[in-house]
C-alpha cells in the first residue's frame, strides 16, 4: 500500500515521503488492526483529530484573507461547507486515496472503501501524517492544489454574494460606479442563457453567464473579482 501511495504522492503532487509509518497509520482501519493482531499496528483515528484541526486552521486562514469583506457568520457559513464530509470525501476520491486505505475483509465486502465518512476520515488523517511528516508549509501547498481551486470552480457559490463582495471591494476607499448590462440573449424561454458585462467607472472589468439576469450578474461579478485580484 504504502508504495504506491508513495509513489502517487510524488508524481502529482511531488510529494516525497520522510516517515512511512505515519501514512501506514493514517490508511489503516481499525478492522485491518483486529485482523492482524500480532503485527501491533495503528489505526487512523488519533491522527484524524490533528488533521481535522489543521485543516480548520488553513481553511480559516485562507478564507480570511481571501475575503477581506466578508462578515464572521459567513466565513463560517463558508469553512463549514469546505470541512465537511461530503467535501473530504469528494477530494479523497478526487486524490485516489480510497485506493490506498487498508481495510478489513469484512469491511471490504460491505464496500466500505466508497462510504463517504470513511474517506472524510481518511482524507483527515492524510492531512494529519503530512503536517507531522513535512510540517504546515507543504499541507498548505497540497491544499491550495486540491482544496482551495474548488471555490473558484464554484462548488461554493450557492454560500457567497459576489456581487456584495465586488461592491464592498470596489468602494473601499469611496464611492465607485458601478453598471452591470445584458451583452447577449440566447435560447428559448425555457432555457434562456444570459451573457452578462459589469463595469466599474465605465471600465469592463467582467463578463459571466446564466439562466437568469441574476445569476449571470453574480458570475459576471465573480469574474470581475478574479481578474481584479489577478
Amino acid at each position: 500500500m504504502i508504495i504506491g501511495l508513495a509513489k502517487m504522492l510524488h508524481n502529482d503532487f511531488q510529494i516525497d515521503i520522510k516517515n512511512n509509518d505515519l501514512f501506514d497509520e493514517a490508511f489503516t482501519h481499525a478492522s485491518y488492526v483486529n485482523e492482524h493482531p500480532k503485527e501491533k499496528l495503528k489505526y487512523y483515528e488519533r491522527i484524524e483529530f490533528l488533521g481535522d484541526a489543521v485543516m480548520q486552521l488553513c481553511v480559516s486562514e485562507y478564507l480570511f484573507e481571501r475575503y477581506p469583506m466578508l462578515p464572521e457568520g459567513k466565513l463560517s457559513r463558508l469553512r463549514a461547507a469546505m470541512v465537511c464530509e461530503e467535501s473530504f470525501s469528494r477530494f479523497a476520491k478526487e486524490c485516489h486515496f480510497d485506493e490506498y486505505i487498508r481495510l478489513g475483509k469484512g469491511e471490504e465486502k460491505a464496500n466500505a472503501r466508497q462510504r463517504p465518512s470513511l474517506l472524510c476520515d481518511i482524507f483527515e488523517a492524510f492531512i494529519g501524517a503530512l503536517y507531522l511528516d513535512q510540517g504546515r508549509k507543504v499541507v498548505i501547498q497540497f491544499i491550495h492544489k486540491v482544496v482551495f481551486p474548488k471555490l473558484d470552480m464554484g462548488w461554493f457559490d450557492h454560500l457567497l454574494d459576489h456581487k456584495t463582495e465586488l461592491q464592498e471591494y470596489l468602494q473601499q476607499d469611496g464611492d465607485c460606479a458601478i453598471q452591470y448590462d445584458v451583452l447577449s440573449t440566447e435560447g428559448p424561454d425555457n432555457d434562456r442563457v444570459y451573457q452578462m458585462a459589469v463595469y466599474a467607472e465605465g471600465k469592463l472589468i467582467g463578463k459571466g453567464s446564466g439562466h437568469s439576469k441574476k445569476a449571470a450578474e453574480q458570475m459576471a461579478a465573480k469574474q470581475a473579482l478574479k481578474n481584479i485580484r489577478q
